[in-house]
């Protein structure tokens, strides 16, 4: 045993083994732990009669007082220490009220034991005649009981030190614990309202519906939007408490930073998630306001031909006045009738629906044909302001037969017609001094089953000579640039290192030109007259579009090559000689451009080609691109993957891939710990394979043409055999979980939007039932493996019986015979 003083420990020993029956052989001290008890304990264990030798009556009762307050103050710590805090604001005050209230009655209480004390220490001090004659007479004189009140009054002193200590500690940390509830319950209260203000803006998620639908969503927004304003404002308010508790070296720094990053992320959200819906309403209504305009546009362009009668126009003065009339029509109409439909179909095509994109079409024909009317119209008045002519008749077509052109929503710029613009059945008839009229059976449009087989052939026209333009410049880039690199002449002109670059700058090139040139552009070419033929090309060939594959895993190393050479008199001399307005770059992307264009023209083909023959083949044969273009894209993010230590092919074939907001959950025995640190997400690029999920980073790369091509540094992977999923996580229908190990790890994970995220637990529910139903497969083989081998060993152990029997019948026949 160590002693902190061993010759006072070994004394007291010896005194007290006096009090025992036998020898002692083994002494063990228990000592309390916290600091209060400790001070307060030593208190109570040097109130010994041998100590203090006390004997005044009054000397033992101050000991005893002493003692009593020792104890009080060691029973009010322990109070504190043990008791649990209630779980509101108002009852914590309170009994930090009547903590308070006892701390102050203690302190007076040992302020009356110090002046009980004060006072019999001067009541034992020696009269001041005596101290006179001389000071080693005067410390003979005092006597022991004057030493021991000094020794009780100096350890209530020190006691008295001790119990302000810890109090102050104590309160300190209290009303740290009040600021720390109050701010959580702010914090609480702040969540809430976010979530409940994220709901009410998911619900305007459909942004489509008429004007009156559109105009009451705005609404709502706005005044979403001023609620908003006012939780980021209290939300501010909470972040800057956060701040000055964390400044005053709150015990709590970690989970209060915490919070204000939760605080923060969750307003982020909300503000970007209403400027969003904002913009996505605001073009909505601006599709609905030009719907209107073009309606009532359309509106007057028909009244205007309505009221123009035949006895109106039988002067020159009258013609003069219809043409004034025309041409304001159509200045007015200038912007609708000028509007690039290829903007309006980027600005509005993803929020329109089906109901809205059929009056569009509507006012898109009425426009069309009312323009028509007017531009010949135009022209039968210059003329009838030259010369007087009889009357004019003019054939104006019913809303019907208005709606039933099929001409496209406002034709394109600077008055050019298009090929779709001839299209239109419409007559006006210019009568000199008698009248025509239209016979009965004449019809007024061309009937809808000849006009999509019209545009069906346009775009199959397109598709063949746009394949005859692909590989025509193929063939000029392969003898114009990757030939010329052979060329002894062209030496001098190239570095030698590009020399040996030939291979990674055009890749394949050479092997795509050979299969569209020999092969794919005849057949093709066979489909001219038969549409129904393209789909079966497609599908043919599947496996020949592969190579398109290998293309764009080179081309991020064909593109490094360029840059670095680029500048170089080689490539500027073939450009010359090729007398091409674009670089070499420009005929690189060639191919990657026309495998996106194959599926755009497929998907043309198939709109105007419902129901016909060779419908279900084309279908198939967009699908098939499509397929090619995912994989070649998730092939290109593949290999942009640094830092797995593996081969990826193991992990099966990419499902998919995407990236998402990820944050990560440990749970380890009964104790679940959170990064508290991280309650902002991480950023993360997930991709999906058949054996496993594999979370990257993407890495911000600097230098020209990084941001055409990612990378991606590699985090983890989980195995799809130990994952499992929880679909829905509240808050956020964006949300979904990924747990790894009997929920070990919780990854949760937001996808972009709604859609993103059904598709990817469609895709891992899938994975997860095909592991099933193999392990069922296997567990169901391993039983009748076992059930053969048990009929194995059953029929073995029988034949073995078998041999031993006839074995010793033998025996025995030859033992009989002897």
């Amino acid at each position: 045993m160590a002693e902190a003083n061993p010759p006072r420990g070994k004394m007291r020993f010896r005194r007290n083994a006096a009090s025992f029956p036998g020898n002692l052989h083994l002494i063990l001290v228990l000592r309390p732990t916290s600091f209060l008890q400790r001070t307060f304990t030593d208190i109570g264990f040097r109130f010994s009669q041998e100590d203090f030798m006390l004997k005044l009556p009054a000397i033992e009762k101050f000991a005893l007082t002493v003692k009593e307050m020792a104890q009080m103050l060691q029973s009010f710590g322990t109070e504190l220490a043990e008791t649990e805090l209630p779980d509101d604001i108002p009852s914590i005050e309170e009994i930090l009220a009547i903590r308070a209230e006892k701390y102050h009655l203690l302190k007076n209480d040992i302020t009356t034991v110090t002046k009980e004390g004060k006072i019999l220490l001067t009541n034992l001090e020696v009269p001041v005649t005596e101290v006179v004659s001389s000071r080693l007479e005067r410390h003979q004189q005092i006597s022991g009981d004057w030493q021991t009140i000094n020794k009780l009054l100096t350890q209530v002193h020190d006691m008295e030190t001790a119990f302000d200590g810890f109090w102050e500690k104590h309160q300190l940390k209290m009303e740290q614990y009040l600021q720390l509830w109050k701010f959580e319950q702010d914090f609480q209260k702040l969540v809430t309202e976010a979530e409940f203000l994220l709901n009410q803006q998911a619900e305007l998620a459909d942004v489509t519906g008429n004007i009156a639908q559109v105009k009451q969503k705005i609404k709502k927004l706005e005044s979403l939007d001023e609620n908003s304003q006012d939780l980021l404002a209290k939300a501010q308010f909470v972040i800057l408490h956060g701040h000055r508790l964390a400044a005053n070296h709150h015990y709590a720094l970690d989970l209060i930073c915490q919070r204000c990053n939760e605080l923060r992320y969750l307003s982020d959200i909300l503000v970007n998630e209403i400027k969003a819906k904002r913009i996505q309403l605001s073009r909505t209504f601006k599709m609905h306001k030009l719907l209107q305009q073009a309606r009532q546009c359309c509106d007057e362009g028909e009244c205007l031909l309505a009221n123009q009668e035949i006895d109106k126009f039988q002067s020159k003065e009258d013609a003069q006045k219809a043409l004034q009339d025309i041409e304001n029509f159509l200045e007015m109409a200038l912007p609708f009738i000028n509007y690039d439909p290829e903007t309006l179909q980027y600005e509005f095509d993803v929020i329109l629906s089906p109901e809205l994109k059929v009056q569009m079409k509507t006012v898109q024909l009425k426009l069309e044909n009312i323009r028509s009317i007017f531009e010949t119209q135009q022209a039968g008045f210059r003329n009838l302001e030259d010369k007087h002519v009889g009357p004019i008749k003019f054939v104006v077509p019913t809303s019907e037969n208005l709606i039933r052109s099929t001409a496209p929503f406002f034709p394109s710029k600077h008055g050019k017609k298009t090929w779709r613009q001839n299209q239109s059945n419409l007559k006006i008839e210019v009568v000199h001094d008698c009248q025509e009229k239209r016979s009965p059976g004449q019809p007024s449009s061309l009937d809808n089953d000849n006009s999509l087989d019209v545009l069906k052939n346009h775009v199959l026209n397109e598709l063949i000579q746009t394949e005859r333009v692909y590989v025509r410049e193929l063939f000029t880039v392969l003898l114009g640039y990757r030939s010329e690199m052979d060329n002894p002449e062209m030496f001098d002109l190239m570095p030698p290192l590009l020399r040996k670059k030939k291979d990674i700058l055009f890749g394949n090139m050479a092997e795509i030109y050979e299969f569209h040139n020999n092969i794919f552009m005849s057949s093709l070419e066979n489909c001219a007259d038969a549409p129904e033929r393209v789909g079966p090309c497609f599908l043919e060939r599947k496996d020949d579009f592969q190579m398109y594959a290998k293309y764009c895993q080179n081309k991020p190393r064909s593109e490094a090559i360029w840059r670095k050479y680029s500048e170089c008199a080689f490539f500027q001399e073939c450009q010359r000689k090729l007398k091409h307005r674009l670089g070499l770059d420009s005929y690189l992307l060639k191919p990657v451009q026309r495998i996106t264009k194959y599926q755009l023209l497929l998907k043309e083909l198939l709109k105007y080609s419902k129901d016909s023959e060779g419908s279900a083949l084309l279908k198939e044969a967009l699908d098939t691109m499509l397929d090619l273009l995912k994989s070649v894209n998730d092939s290109m993010h593949q290999n942009a993957i640094n830092g797995y230590i593996g081969n990826l092919n193991e992990l099966g074939k990419m499902i998919m891939q995407g990236a998402f907001s990820v944050w990560i959950e440990h749970k380890k025995g009964a104790t679940k710990m959170k990064d508290f640190a991280r309650f902002k997400p991480m950023q993360r690029h997930l991709f999906l394979y058949e054996k496993a999920v594999v979370f990257c980073k993407r890495r911000v790369e600097s230098g020209e043409g990084s941001d055409k091509y990612p990378s991606y540094s590699f985090k983890h992977c989980l195995k799809m055999d130990n994952i499992g999923i929880t679909e829905y996580v509240k808050g956020d229908n964006r949300k979904f979980e990924i747990w790894y190990g009997g929920k070990e790890e919780v990854y949760i994970v937001q996808a972009p939007n709604v859609d993103v995220k059904m598709s990817w637990l469609k895709e891992i529910r899938n994975i997860l039932l095909k592991q099933q139903e193999l392990m069922t497969v296997k567990k169901q083989e391993r039983q009748t493996q076992l059930a053969e081998q048990d009929q194995l060993s059953l029929q073995q152990n029988e034949e073995d019986l078998c041999r031993r029997w006839f074995s010793y019948f033998d025996k025995a026949t030859m033992s009989n015979g002897k």
